[in-house]
C-alpha cells in the first residue's frame, strides 16, 4: 500500500505538488494521470525518497521508502528507460543490482525471461532500442518480487505486442495481491490496464476513483442526425431535452434517450438519418476533469486554403 498525506513539494515560488493526500491500494492497477507539469513524476520520486518534500509523507506500507531495510525487496520502480551504464550488460546491470540487494543470482535468469530479454542478456544495454530500456527497467523493477511497483509511463517505447504483453503483465501483478502505481498518458492503454484513476492537475488531487465510475460521472449523449433539424430541434427543447450542435452538422442531445427521440422524431413526421448513444470514454471523463489544468496548450490547426494548398504545389 502507498499513502500520501498532505504531500507537497516547492522549488521556489513554484509549487510542484501541492498538499496531495490519496492511497494506492494492493489488488489492484492504479493508473496516475494529470496534463503535463501537473506534478505526477515529482510525486513518484517523492515516494521513492528521490525528492524531499516541502510538507506532508509518502509511506509505503507504513514507513517511509528510507526506512525500509531491503527496499528493491519491497517496491520496485520504473522511473527512467535509461537508468544503466550504457556499457554494462543486462545481464551484469541485473545482477549487480541482485548482489547489492541480497537477492539470488538465479532471479536474473528469470526476470531476463520474463521480459523477453533472454537473447540479449550479454549485449551492452547501450545498443538497446527505447522499448528494450523498458523491458530492462521492468526487469529491474521486479528483481526483488517487491509487493509494491511504481512505474513512470512503463510502455513508452513498446511496440503494439509489447503494449499487449505490459498490460497483461501489470494486471496479472495486481491479481496476485500487489500494488501497483502506474502513470501514463495514453489514456486508451489506462482504460483497458487500470482498475482505479488518481487524476490531478497543477499539483492539487482532482479526482481518486475507479475507472468505472469516473467514466459513468461523464456525460452520455444521443448523436442525431436529420435533414429538418431546426424543428427536431425546437421539439427536443419543448420536451425539456438539452440540445448543442456539434461540429459535424448532427445534434447531441442529453436527458432524453434514443428510443424516445425516435418517438417524439416520428410523431413529428421527421425523417432521421442517424440515431445513435454515444456513451462517454475514460479520455471524455479525463478531458472535462482536467480541462482547468492544463498549462501548456496548443491552438487548433486550422485547414489551408485551396490558394495556399496551390502555392505549396507550385513551389516543389
Amino acid at each position: 500500500m502507498i499513502e500520501l498525506e498532505g504531500l507537497t513539494k516547492r522549488y521556489g515560488d513554484t509549487t510542484a505538488v501541492d498538499d496531495l493526500s490519496f492511497t494506492v491500494r494492493p489488488g489492484h492497477v492504479t493508473g496516475f494521470l494529470g496534463p503535463n507539469g501537473s506534478g505526477k513524476s515529482t510525486t513518484m520520486r517523492m515516494i521513492l525518497g528521490l525528492d524531499e518534500p516541502t510538507a506532508g509523507e509518502a509511506r509505503v506500507h507504513g514507513r517511509r521508502y528510507a526506512e525500509l531495510p531491503w527496499p528493491l525487496r519491497e517496491v520496485g520502480a520504473l522511473l527512467d528507460a535509461e537508468a544503466f551504464h550504457p556499457g554494462r550488460s543486462a545481464f551484469h546491470h541485473l545482477l549487480a543490482l541482485a548482489q547489492t540487494n541480497g537477492i539470488p543470482r538465479s532471479r536474473v535468469d528469470e526476470v531476463l525471461e520474463l521480459v523477453g530479454l533472454v537473447g540479449v542478456a550479454r549485449k551492452r544495454a547501450g545498443t538497446f532500442s527505447l522499448g528494450m530500456g523498458q523491458r530492462l527497467g521492468l526487469a529491474a523493477a521486479l528483481l526483488g518480487d517487491p509487493g509494491v511497483l511504481i512505474l513512470d509511463e512503463p510502455i513508452n517505447g513498446l511496440d503494439p505486442d509489447g503494449i499487449i504483453w505490459a498490460r497483461r503483465l501489470l494486471r496479472q501483478l495486481a491479481a496476485e495481491g500487489r500494488t501497483v502505481f502506474v502513470s501514463s498518458h495514453l489514456i486508451s492503454e489506462m482504460a483497458l490496464t487500470a482498475d482505479r484513476i488518481v487524476v490531478i492537475g497543477k499539483g492539487r488531487l482532482i479526482i481518486e476513483t475507479s475507472v468505472s465510475e469516473l467514466v459513468a460521472r461523464s456525460s452520455t449523449h444521443v448523436k442525431v442526425r436529420t435533414p429538418d433539424d431546426e424543428r427536431l430541434w425546437r421539439a427536443l427543447t419543448e420536451a425539456g431535452a438539452r440540445v448543442r450542435r456539434d461540429d459535424d452538422g448532427s445534434l447531441a442531445v442529453e436527458g432524453m434517450d434514443a428510443g424516445a427521440i425516435a418517438e417524439l422524431a416520428a410523431a413529428r413526421h421527421l425523417v432521421l438519418h442517424e440515431l445513435a448513444t454515444n456513451v462517454a470514454s475514460l479520455e471524455d471523463a479525463y478531458l472535462e476533469l482536467t480541462h482547468g489544468s492544463v498549462e501548456y496548450r496548443g491552438t487548433e490547426p486550422h485547414a489551408p486554403s485551396a490558394t495556399a494548398g496551390a502555392h505549396d504545389r507550385s513551389s516543389r
